[in-house]
């Protein structure tokens, strides 16, 4: 296995598939990331050379994309913020309720079940 951005590649995925594994990458931006470098869709990541992977970090760190432990971190303060600011986005996140208008009356059941304990 390859361990790159603190998530593992699996060896026998296509490349394009494996780095939609790393948190903060999609299908979009994985699809860019191969075009630039000029890696088929159907090259596993088994079949990476050394300087083909140290490439594809130096494209990815030049994107300049938040990835991983930075990506969780950003999106735990900016709830942090909703929260200590008493926004009604906030106060839902914090209650577990749905955020953006859902009725509540016969669904999000789930969500208030396992945010009572």
């Amino acid at each position: 296995m390859v361990y790159i951005f603190e998530s593992e590649l699996l060896e026998n995925k296509s490349i394009l598939i494996a780095l939609t594994q790393i948190f903060g990458i999609g299908n979009s931006s994985s699809s860019l990331i191969c075009k630039n470098l000029g890696f088929s869709k159907n090259l596993k990541v088994k079949n990476l050379s050394k300087e083909q992977l140290n490439l594809l970090i130096k494209t990815v760190e030049n994107l300049d994309l938040s990835l991983a432990s930075d990506l969780k971190k950003e999106k735990l303060l900016t709830f942090k913020k909703l929260i200590s600011i008493k926004s009604y986005r906030g106060l839902r996140k914090y209650q577990g309720l749905p955020v953006r208008g859902q009725r509540t009356h016969t669904n999000a059941k789930t969500a208030k079940r396992r945010n009572k304990s």
